[in-house]
């Protein structure tokens, strides 16, 4: 649909059959669908049907299920449609049963019902629908148009579908530019009509409309379609193909296609392309430019309209036929796109050359001949040009004493002829005739042929070349019409003298001082037309003459006599001439007589006979005579040769035939070359042009011209003959008087027959001057600013067809204003030329200039021409001030990337009139602090596009500037700006005040680490682990970091290395440990989430070494690999190390997690160098490690060989305790051991000081966990600790670790210690990242409980949330079991809903050691819905186990034929057979297997529980005793509420001696003996104690005693209490006194005894009673109160009850952000009078509760 058609009219017709007889495709296929494997229509439809008559249709049900189907079905429920009655159907498989549907129509309506269907699977329907004819149209929604150019057209089609049961016509509404055909007519039911869309924009873009199309019969319907369609202007260009053109003018006309110099007559092509640059067909239009005056044109172009593909081009033939030799041609032609107004225009130049013939000698000399006798001379003619040339010479070599060998033909280009001219005279005399010869298309030549023939009785003087000249020079003064003898005696009289030269003149006395006239040698044209005989001009007065000079005789036919043609010859000179004239034997025509004197001044009567011999023949002849002085028949009559005269030739043409009367004369066969015009040539000025008539047959061909009927044109010559293959030469001369086209016609009659008479049309034009000024000679200049100049092209054009000189000239005054370029040159006929015109305006104000240019005729020599013509150009300009001025005086480019760049822009604006100049210049600045002094000789960092322009009046200008900041530094640029003028720099006006100020910062691409998480292997490494495994502190420290400029070699990532091993050019190693795993097991797997905290967008990629090496031929591959290439080769072949993504882009903000995993396939320590490559930032070198162990192998793996413990006060009473943890990354349990032998070395060089103390020298790590060795540091003085301690692996090996402490400075360390500590756990608290399928996640991965006072209990909330969003969790806590149970968590255990969270509240118990406390929490996260499979799995498999344990297989085969059986067997179905696991699983895995059957190869497994989620949460806390933390931190301290023991008198005197410490640091003989107890003896106590916690279990009296302590009374304040408490008190004993209780109880009971007789006692005593019990009893509640157990029961039930409202606030139950609701109480007017008084408030308190129970 949306390709174009070509070559159809938009207007042809549009109602074509084809177009209405096209077919609806037919229906589709009643849509079918299968329900129960049954395939049915889904819908059976009634069209077409009347009333009263009964339609069937057949419902076609098949069974596509593989068994068979039985099915029923009920009767439709409407009395329209009925079947037969329901009966059951089975269908076999690929069945098909046809169920008739009968439609009774009795109503003129649709009518729809159902047919139920139901199978044993379920119940299906088939709707039954009976529809009335309607009209539907069904058109697309949409049709898109290809794109098309602005005033171009593009069409396509779509169909217009009856999809109804009616006929219908339709009618188009089409808006504007879009058009339908035919935009009406009708569609039958079943067809459609396809209509044409037309798209013919006028605008450019998008166009989309709707068009309605209205369709119906009484009731119209309408339908809209939305017809799209995009359109674009053009973009056409031209190119010239071949050189370019070396007269091309700037700024205009660039488009120039030279032709170059062309042989006239011919026609040379050329090709010009068109491209097209836009998406579109663009259609152009080639026209000639428009000239006023008519001329003939010599360029034509085969195209004047195409269209031009897109993308594409369309090349043009341009023609060039020159006519006249030696003009120049200039035309131009425009390029106009269709309906636009862009036009391009293409000038044509070309030169028209005709040929260059040339004579070597113009004079042939034969001397003397005898007569009788001839002589031959060589004759040379030269063609010098390229273009062949057509000579002829003027003389019949037949009738005349002088001949050439060839007198006519073709002289090819750059040849040389050389002829033969012969000499044969027939009379003793001087002979001298001057030949023209014409060359056609250029100016005659002529050749002086001069010879003398003696005989025995004439011996006439020698003529010679010198005669000729002396001669002519006589004639030009007047001296040759007097014979030689008598020039002889006034010589001798001295009437007549001798120049120089050798020639006669006048004495000076009759010359009157005169100079004599010399002779110059006339114009070849000129002298050729200039004869007195076709014109009436001459050059010279004629000597002798003859009349006539040609003559016809008609027809004669023989015998017939014909009458002689009387021919008669004058004499002019004042002497005797004797007249020769030169027989021709065998010729026609006879002259009678040959030889007669002539008298002078008188004439001589001669008859010419013609006596033709053959009848129908022509007969042409020319009649030769020479006239010479009779003195001169004999040398001695002549004294001097300066006298001497030559012969003067006399021509007479003949022509005759004889022709019958009914004969036809010979068709001339003929060819010729006329041209259309004459040369251009100025009014009142000769013009000259030749023709060429070939003869192409084989008879002779005679020509006339009548001069009479075209007297404005003279053809010379008027008549002659072409003999056959030979052809003439003509010469025509007119003279224009004006500037009027005039027409001649010359007739030219052939073969003396007016059948055969050919018109030669010419026109003629006479040229005046004429200079077309551009804008009727008026430039126009936009005001300048003062001192600055402006150039524009103004365009003068000659609109002459011959070449003008113009000439400029401007006053002298303006010439510093106003000036112009070129001054002078020539114009081409019809050539236009751009000039530079520059106008420099002095001051501010407004001018009026005027300029005068003077043109002439190129070749004007003639004095007679017409004066220079004078053309007038008025200039209007103006001169004006102006100023530049910034758009936005401050531009902050904000953050720029050091390396990269940062672009912006800055606008200045010129609010003037004029057009400003202006050099802009930068001032570099920094702003910095501190910034370093060579920053000062920076190079500048910003860069102008360009730094000097120009601003148009009234706009704007936008430079691009750029930024490439090279320190991380804020940098800050002014920029001036400064108004130039070229004519006087000294006047430059440069503004001091910067106009815009720019400021940017560089900065480095940042990227750091903001969270890590283990998976896999892993799982088990608690964070704080891995942020040092990963070392991510230093890495993190040195992100922040400038980058080296080693870093900056390669700024991008780049394959740059050669080798295996890439050079390394960053200072920072980093490793990044994967800690270790047992062989086969999962792969270790760490997220790490990489955040761009910085404001640009950071390009970071993880690069291993084949990343980093290029791609090298084989050849060039070094094959010798070092072991540890070889170990990085077999990483990345085996891609042990995987990182996914490895690289990727951040914008500032963005967080994207990184996954790194190690695969434990091999045993060994996998290392692998990765460079971490920040784009234009840093580049870190990672070394990848990891280690895979065997599985029975026990490996602790070091993260470090070195441990720095934290700093300690020098002098410390209570130093804490420090943890050294080790990981093991093995699958076996591993037991290790500190050697304590350079501990005991340490103390006993410190004075018995334990400086170092290990309070864990032995201990278990079960596989996957951390173990933690206690240590203290209590150091002497202020210096830095050393210790090497080998730490032992039992069955394994031995690795010393170097223990470094620092003692530092009791006033300054400790504060610093404390915050380094608090400091030092770089991760994240909060949750950041998640391993993909995670479930849970807390809201903080660790908490600080900062410094805290020993002895006081610290509580932090941290919430578990279920992220999933349909599943539950199940979480559990694995709490660390101490001793000292120093945390506590609430819940331990629980499930969570899925997307809720859960708060569990953390508590950290006093431990009385001041430590520093890190502990990793770890809580186990399950998905209950695989919890719960896991159980039902278990309790299947059990119950298998139980009964495979008691069934037996009977083996016997002869059990059957013995014995009847009782009964039959049960056969009870197996689980399913799962394979053995796999041989990577621990050993002892397949005991958990049952065997199935026979096959032992086949087990059922047992299941295994599901894998957990662990979640990591690290705490940490510093804890100091009572007396240091008030010392260093008194103002914190009532944040803390001090939980007080039962025996204060112990636990002082612990803290003021400090013995439990000095005990702790002194390894007690027990302890050191328990650690170094052997398994074995562990063992025997571990089973001693097992036997008699059974022996208490089993025993009935001790069961039943502590079934009796549930039916105790609770105590009153032991329900305030936890179980743990509960212990702990147990422990300590009773808080109160036992004098409080007893007190308490006798004061209880004297109160009931005062009770009973306060009844009996007057009210007076009674108060005085109670006053004194009123006291006793509040010293009594003082003292309680006072108690620690009061104070730890209000602290607990404050605590429980904040956690009762967080809990329900995170449940939604409490609003802790709703605002208080203030109720407000009416006043109760009966107030209740107080029996008691004032002073006694409690009383009334104690008398209301006096009954209740205590």
């Amino acid at each position: 649909m949306l390709a174009q058609v070509h070559g159809e009219s938009p207007h042809s017709d549009p109602f074509r059959k084809s177009d209405y007889d096209r077919k609806v495709p037919a229906r589709e296929a009643k849509k079918k669908g299968v329900f129960w494997g049954i395939e049915v229509p889904e819908t059976l439809s009634w069209r077409g049907w009347e009333l009263g008559k009964e339609m069937i249709k057949h419902l076609t049900l098949k069974n596509v299920h593989g068994k068979i189907q039985k099915l029923s079905y009920r009767s439709p429920s409407t009395s329209f449609f009925f079947t037969v009655f329901p009966q059951p159907i089975t269908l076999s498989p690929g069945m098909s049963l046809t169920l008739p549907i009968v439609f009774r129509p009795t109503e003129k309506r649709e009518c729809e019902d159902s047919i139920f269907f139901t199978t044993a699977e379920g119940e299906f329907s088939v709707t039954l629908r009976a529809v009335l004819p309607h009209i539907h149209l069904s058109i697309p929604d949409a049709v898109q148009l290809p794109i098309c150019a602005v005033y171009s057209a593009t069409e396509t089609k779509f169909p217009v579908c009856n999809t109804g049961d009616l006929v219908f016509t339709f009618a188009w509404e089409t808006p504007s530019p879009f058009t339908i055909i035919p935009d009406f007519g009708t569609v039958n039911p079943g067809t459609e009509c396809m209509v044409k869309v037309i798209f013919q924009p006028e605008v450019a873009g998008v166009h989309e409309v709707a068009a309605t199309c209205w369709f119906g019969g009484e009731e119209k319907q309408n339908k809209t379609i939305q017809l799209k369609a995009l359109a674009k202007y053009p973009c056409l260009f031209l190119r010239v193909t071949g050189k370019e053109h070396k007269g091309v003018q700037p700024g205009k006309f660039q488009d120039v296609l030279s032709f170059g110099s062309v042989p006239v007559g011919t026609t040379v092509e050329k090709h010009v392309e068109i491209f097209n640059m836009s998406v579109v067909d663009a259609p152009c239009q080639i026209e000639r430019a428009k000239d006023p005056l008519i001329r003939d044109y010599v360029f034509s172009c085969d195209v004047s309209c195409g269209i031009v593909p897109a993308k594409g081009k369309l090349v043009l033939c341009v023609r060039f036929q020159p006519q006249i030799a030696g003009e120049h041609s200039t035309d131009y032609f425009t390029v106009t796109s269709a309906g636009c107004r862009l036009e391009t225009v293409l000038k044509v130049v070309g030169s028209c050359k005709g040929p260059s013939v040339s004579l070597h000698q113009y004079s042939v000399d034969f001397d003397w001949v005898s007569l009788g006798e001839s002589l031959m001379q060589p004759l040379k003619i030269s063609n010098i040009s390229d273009v062949p040339a057509y000579y002829q010479f003027d003389i019949d070599g037949k009738g005349s004493v002088f001949s050439l060998d060839r007198p006519y033909g073709v002289l090819e280009s750059k040849t040389t002829l050389t002829l033969k001219a012969t000499f044969r005279p027939t009379h003793p005399m001087n002979y001298h005739r001057r030949v023209v010869c014409l060359v056609h298309h250029q100016d005659p030549m002529y050749v002086d042929f001069l010879g003398t023939c003696h005989s025995d009785t004439a011996k006439p003087i020698t003529l010679q070349e010198r005669h000729l000249s002396w001669y002519r020079t006589n004639m030009i003064r007047g001296l040759t019409f007097y014979p030689p003898d008598i020039l002889s005696t006034m010589l001798k009289e001295g009437k007549l003298q001798m120049d120089e030269k050798g020639a006669l003149r006048l004495p000076p006395e009759i010359s009157k001082g005169k100079s004599p006239k010399e002779y110059f040698e006339p114009n070849a044209m000129t002298e050729y037309f200039h004869d007195g005989v076709i014109s009436k001009l001459a050059l010279f007065p004629a000597h002798v003459s003859v009349s006539p000079r040609e003559h016809d005789f008609g027809c004669c036919i023989p015998p017939h006599k014909v009458e002689p043609l009387p021919l008669r010859v004058t004499n002019h000179t004042k002497g005797s001439i004797i007249i020769a004239w030169t027989p021709s034997h065998g010729s026609a025509f006879q002259v009678h007589p040959e030889v007669c004197e002539v008298l002078p001044l008188r004439s001589s009567a001669f008859q010419v006979f013609c006596k033709p011999t053959q009848v129908n023949s022509l007969y042409a002849t020319e009649l030769e005579g020479f006239a010479v002085y009779k003195v001169m028949r004999n040398y001695t009559n002549i004294e001097n040769d300066a006298t001497l005269c030559p012969s003067w030739c006399l021509t007479v043409k003949l022509r005759a035939h004889t022709f019958e009367a009914k004969q036809d004369h010979f068709i001339p066969q003929y060819i010729l070359d006329v041209p259309k015009t004459f040369p251009p040539v100025a009014c009142d000025t000769d013009t000259y042009c030749s023709v060429l008539l070939s003869n192409m047959g084989t008879s002779l061909i005679t020509f006339h011209v009548n001069q009479t009927a075209c007297p404005s044109a003279l053809v010379k010559p008027s008549s002659g003959h072409i003999i056959p293959g030979g052809h003439q030469i003509f010469l025509l001369s007119t003279r224009p008087v004006n500037t009027d086209t005039q027409r001649h016609v010359v007739s030219l009659q052939l073969n003396s027959s007016p059948a055969y008479t050919e018109e030669i049309v010419l026109r003629s034009c006479g040229q005046s001057l004429l200079l077309l000024l551009e804008g009727d000679g008026n430039l126009y200049f936009k005001p300048l600013y003062v001192g600055t100049s402006f150039t524009r092209m103004y365009t003068i054009k000659n609109c002459t067809r011959l070449p003008m000189v113009f000439t400029w000239k401007i006053r002298q005054s303006d010439s510093k204003i106003l000036s112009v370029r070129p001054t002078a040159g020539i114009l081409q006929p019809y050539e236009a030329m751009a000039q530079a015109w520059t106008f420099t305006p002095n001051k501010e104000t407004k001018y009026l200039l005027r300029a005068m240019v003077s043109v002439r005729w190129k070749s004007s020599q003639d004095p007679k021409s017409p004066k220079n013509v004078h053309y007038v150009l008025r200039i209007f300009g103006e001169g004006a001030l102006g100023n530049i001025r910034a758009q936005k005086k401050y531009l902050d480019l904000g953050n720029v990337m050091i390396g990269g760049q940062q672009s912006g822009s800055v606008v200045l604006l010129n609010d003037g009139i004029c057009t400003l100049n202006y050099i802009l210049r930068v001032e570099q600045l920094f702003t910095e602090p501190h910034c370093p002094e060579e920053v000062h000789s920076d190079p500048l960092a910003l860069e102008l596009e360009y730094s000097k322009g120009t601003i148009t009046a009234g706009s704007k200008a936008s430079i691009q500037i750029n930024v490439r900041p090279a320190r991380r530094l804020t940098y800050t640029w002014f920029i001036r700006c400064a108004i130039c003028t070229p004519t006087d720099p000294a006047k430059t006006k440069e503004v001091q005040e910067p106009i815009c100020c720019i400021v940017a910062k560089g900065i480095y691409p940042t990227l750091c680490i903001v969270d890590a998480c283990p998976a896999g292997s892993a799982s088990s490494i608690s964070k704080l682990h891995l942020w040092k495994l990963f070392s991510l502190d230093v890495l993190n420290q040195y992100l922040e970091r400038d980058p080296a400029p080693g870093e900056l070699t390669y700024r991008v990532p780049t394959k740059h290395s050669t080798c295996l091993i890439p050079p390394v050019y960053t200072p920072l190693l980093l490793d990044f440990d994967f800690g270790s795993a047992p062989v086969g097991s999962e792969p270790t797997v760490v997220m790490l989430l990489l955040e761009n905290k910085g404001v640009v967008p950071v390009d970071w990629a993880f690069l291993f070494p084949s990343d980093q090496k290029m791609d090298l031929e084989h050849w060039a591959e070094d094959t010798d690999f070092t072991p540890q290439e070889l170990h990085q080769m077999r990483i990345q072949d085996n891609q042990l190390f995987s990182i996914s993504p490895k690289s990727g882009k951040l914008l500032p903000g963005q967080m994207k997690p990184v996954q790194l995993s190690h695969r434990h396939d091999f045993i060994g320590t996998d290392r692998l160098p990765v460079l971490l490559k920040i784009s234009y930032g840093h580049e870190i070198l990672l070394t990848f490690s990891s280690v895979t162990v065997e599985l029975d192998q026990r490996y602790v793996h070091f993260t470090s060989t070195k441990h720095l413990f934290t700093p300690v006060a020098v002098g410390s009473s209570h130093p804490p305790t420090q943890i050294y943890e080790l990981y093991n990354g093995g699958s076996m349990p591993v037991t290790f051991e500190v050697q304590l032998d350079n501990i005991v070395k340490v103390r006993e060089k410190n004075f018995q000081h334990p400086v170092f103390a290990c309070l864990t020298p032995r201990g278990e790590i079960l596989p996957g966990e951390t173990g933690r060795i206690e240590w203290i540091f209590s150091p002497l003085e202020a210096k830095t600790y050393s210790i090497d301690v080998p730490i032992h692996i039992l069955e394994g090996e031995s690795t010393p670790i170097t223990f470094e402490a620092v003692g530092c400075n009791p006033n300054v360390g400790e504060g610093a210690t404390s915050r380094q500590f608090l400091s030092s756990a770089a991760f994240p608290g909060s949750a950041k990242l998640t391993v993909p399928g995670q479930a849970a996640t807390l809201s903080h991965h660790r908490i600080f409980f900062g410094n805290i006072p020993d002895c006081t209990k610290a509580c932090r909330l941290v919430f578990l949330n279920n992220i999933s969003e349909s599943k539950a969790i199940v979480f559990a806590w694995q709490i660390i079991t101490c001793k000292e149970k120093l945390l506590e968590i609430v819940p331990e255990s629980g499930v969570v809903q899925p997307g809720e969270s859960i708060p569990c509240f953390i508590t950290l118990r006093p431990t009385r050691n001041p430590s520093f406390c890190r502990i990793n929490l770890m809580c186990e996260v399950f998905i209950q819905e695989s919890l719960v499979q896991y159980e039902r799995d278990l309790q299947e498999w059990e119950e298998e186990k139980k009964r495979q344990a008691v069934e037996f297989t009977i083996t016997e085969k002869d059990l059957g034929a013995k014995k009847k059986p009782t009964a039959p067997s049960v056969v009870s179905t197996l689980p399913p057979i799962k394979s053995h696991p796999s041989p990577t699983q621990p050993p002892g895995l397949h005991e958990r297997g049952l065997p199935l059957g026979k096959n032992c190869s086949q087990t059922w497994v047992k299941p295994e529980p599901p894998k957990p989620l662990l979640l990591h949460l690290h705490v940490s806390a510093r804890s100091y005793a009572i007396e240091d933390f008030l010392s260093k931190f008194v103002w914190e301290f009532p944040r803390y509420f001090l939980s007080r023991p039962s025996s204060p008198q112990t636990t002082e005197s612990e803290f003021v001696d400090g013995s439990e410490y000095k005990n702790k640091m002194d390894p007690e003989p027990e302890r050191l003996s328990l650690a170094a107890a052997s398994k074995q003896e562990l063992e025997v106590v571990t089973d001693t104690l097992t036997s008699v916690i059974r022996s208490l279990l089993e025993d009935g009296h001790f069961l039943k005693a502590v079934r009796r302590l549930h039916l105790d009374p609770i105590p009153y304040y032991s329900q305030f209490r936890s179980a743990k408490s509960a212990e702990h008190r147990d422990r300590q004993g009773s808080m109160i006194p036992s004098t409080v209780s007893a007190s308490t109880n006798l004061g209880l009971e004297k109160d009931r005894e005062r009770r009973k007789t306060s009844q009996e006692t007057p009210s007076s005593d009674f108060l005085e009673s109670w006053k004194s019990f009123y006291h006793k009893q509040l010293r009594e509640k003082e003292m309680i109160s006072r108690q620690p157990a009061v104070g730890n029961l209000v602290e607990l039930l404050l605590e429980n009850t904040l956690q009762n409202i967080v809990v329900e606030a995170s449940r939604g139950e409490v609003m802790l952000t709703a605002r208080p609701r203030v109720i407000a109480l009416p006043p109760n007017p009966s107030r209740r009078k107080n029996p008691f008084p004032k002073s006694l408030p409690l009383l009334a308190a104690i008398s209301s509760s006096s009954e209740s129970p205590i």
